[in-house]
């Protein structure tokens, strides 16, 4: 399947150059992707960052090297895999492998191997992907931002969503329109981390928000799958775009462009088993498409 030639010709660019200093660009480019929805597929598919999956596959190789070549200096396989100091090599080295690099050239010593990744599509079919097609104009909405890492999505966009309920984020944004629902926006991946925004659709007139630490954003104009998600938040919406990631994209014949995620929370209990939101992704047509269950 194509998308998933493309994926594994993105890792193959990875490997090749884990002694070398990486460009994101370059690969999500192999992948036919932008850089914002390469990180994100990649993270959504493995369950782990671009970052983490090189700094494990650079300690996997630098151990090896160490435990091979016993003539090797420790400072000259840190510089090639990617570090500036012996002590920030051997502080990573000693997470992953519980001993320091110099411990790893004495015979016997346990290490880690952390394998290289070879992506296969498993599509489970236990479950119907419901969806439609959206042709939306841009709009502006205004929010509160935060950047957060991709390895602590899930439990830091807890907190955020908590922390603007308590300070009174959510009441403020309440107030200057009722009938809108509240959205939550994933924009703008760098590296390991990316823009969040609690917003709502801006308001006519305008507010004005000099006095409170808002930002408006617009949202471009796109072709949008809508999925919908029922169940308790926030395991339904986190499986939900799993599913996504996972099985309906490498089935059909949609590509993301790149463009902001957006969650749409519909009224209800958020805890309830009933409770209906969505998941809105921009996307473009690609190859010919295969059937989604």
């Amino acid at each position: 399947m194509e998308w998933l030639q493309r994926m594994n010709d993105a890792v193959d660019l990875i490997e090749s150059n884990l002694d070398n200093s990486l460009d994101i660009e370059q690969i999500a480019k192999t992948a036919c992707s932008s850089p914002f929805h390469f990180q994100r597929m990649f993270h959504m598919v493995t369950g782990m960052t671009i970052a983490e999956y090189t700094r494990r596959r650079r300690l996997t190789l630098a151990a090896q090297e160490l435990s091979m070549t016993g003539s090797v200096r420790v400072i000259d396989v840190a510089l090639k895999y990617g570090y500036d100091s012996p002590e920030s090599f051997s502080k990573a080295f000693r997470k992953l492998h519980g001993i320091t690099p110099s411990e790893a050239r004495r015979s016997g010593m346990n290490l880690k191997a952390f394998p290289r990744l070879s992506l296969q599509l498993t599509i489970k079919g236990d479950k119907e992907i419901d969806y439609r097609i959206v042709e939306k104009e841009p709009y502006t909405v205004i929010g509160r931002t935060i950047q957060l890492h991709c390895e602590e999505e899930e439990p830091s966009r807890r907190t955020f969503w908590r922390t603007c309920r308590q300070d009174g984020s959510l009441a403020l944004l309440d107030s200057w329109g009722s009938d809108e629902n509240l959205l939550g926006i994933t924009m703008d991946i760098e590296g390991s981390y990316f823009t969040y925004l609690i917003a709502k659709r801006m308001p006519v007139p305008a507010v004005n928000t000099e006095a409170v630490l808002f930002s408006t954003y617009v949202v471009p104009g796109s072709t949008w799958a809508v999925f919908l998600s029922q169940g308790p938040l926030p395991d339904a919406i986190t499986g939900l775009f799993q599913q996504i990631y996972q099985e309906w994209f490498p089935a059909t014949g949609y590509e993301h462009t790149g463009g902001p995620e957006i969650e749409v929370y519909l009224p209800g209990d958020p805890s309830a088993e009933d409770y209906r939101c969505e998941v809105w992704i921009p996307v473009s047509k690609g190859y010919v498409p295969q059937k989604v269950r």
